[in-house]
């Protein structure tokens, strides 16, 4: 009996047509078209019920590499494109005032080299 079942089963899903929502469908049609595979998820949605598939597009943008500015003694000034990062080290074994004043002077050079880039029209 359970064979017999198995064949009913296997020839209604032979013939049964099965549709797929596929979201972005000209971009996933034109990936498929050049020969590319597409990954993605496929799953039931909530709302309407349908098997519905979503692309995933590869990799997410990378962003562009920081552009140093200056370097500094014991640092570096750079500039991406939403902020400007400064990095200062010192060693910890000349002092804590020492260390302040380092920090201060190092400081105010990056802040030199921001002006002088902007002026120069880095």
């Amino acid at each position: 009996m359970a064979k017999e079942s198995d064949l009913l089963l296997a020839k209604i899903n032979s013939t049964m047509k099965k549709f797929i929502f596929l979201m972005d469908a000209l971009q996933l049609l034109a990936l498929l078209m050049t020969g590319k595979r597409v990954q993605g998820v496929l799953y039931i949605d909530e709302n309407t019920g349908k098997l519905t598939f979503k692309p995933y597009y590869g990799r997410g943008q990378h962003r562009k590499r920081d552009r140093k500015i200056a370097n500094l003694e014991n640092g570096w000034v750079k500039e991406s494109e939403e902020r400007i990062k400064v990095y200062l080290s010192e060693k910890k074994n000349i002092g804590t005032v020492r260390v302040c004043e380092a920090l201060k002077r190092e400081m105010v050079d990056a802040c030199n080299a921001i002006v002088l880039d902007k002026i120069i029209g880095g």
